[in-house]
């Protein structure tokens, strides 16, 4: 059975400023900052086939096909631990292990063993085998780390690998998954 929570999130799954610049070359648009700061107001639901909570730790964990959405984007993962501040009115934390894979609602494409959302930071972190991508661009290495209010994000090598990015320019009149109505869904 499945089980449906919606959370008062700040912005937990704000990965709207992800490792790919959404033109190349140059930076994301600034309103990619802006609207990753508005993200706080939406509720974020969660489906999984299981919940436990420890009110002790402000700790609620899903485990078992997790399904978190937030504004559009989307988060998969076989574990989801979510860390409310003391009254429980906000996400101060979530980590996200097994198969993790999140689509935001810019088109962009995330994948890593392990991810990390810190609100007070404003910070994603993607550990493991971690690879962003938005139609052909990719950029992957060991570890991601994405500092959402500067919209500036690292990207780390690990013992075996090299950090590896590949940039294709963009075509005239391509919108690159900027114009998309919330209806539409990634073509990835």
């Amino acid at each position: 059975m499945r089980r449906r929570v919606a959370l008062v999130a700040a912005g937990a799954l704000g990965l709207v400023a992800l490792a790919i610049p959404a033109r190349v070359p140059a930076q994301a648009p600034a309103s990619s900052v802006a609207k990753a700061k508005g993200d706080g107001n939406q509720p974020l639901t969660v489906d999984a086939d299981r919940m436990e909570r420890l009110g002790k730790e402000s700790l609620v964990i899903f485990t078992g096909n997790v399904v978190a959405r937030q504004n559009n984007s989307v988060q998969y993962a076989d574990r989801m631990e979510v860390y409310l501040a003391e009254k429980g009115d906000r996400v101060l934390r979530t980590v996200s292990t097994g198969g993790v894979r999140i689509i935001t609602r810019d088109c962009r494409t995330a994948t890593a063993v392990r991810a990390e959302y810190l609100d007070l930071e404003q910070r994603v972190v993607l550990i493991g085998n971690a690879r962003v991508w938005q139609n052909d661009n990719v950029v992957s290495g060991d570890t991601i780390t994405i500092e959402l209010s500067e919209d500036r994000s690292v990207v780390q090598g690990g013992r075996q690998e090299r950090v590896k990015a590949v940039f294709y320019p963009r075509e005239e009149g391509k919108q690159n998954g900027q114009g998309r109505t919330p209806g539409e869904s990634c073509n990835n």
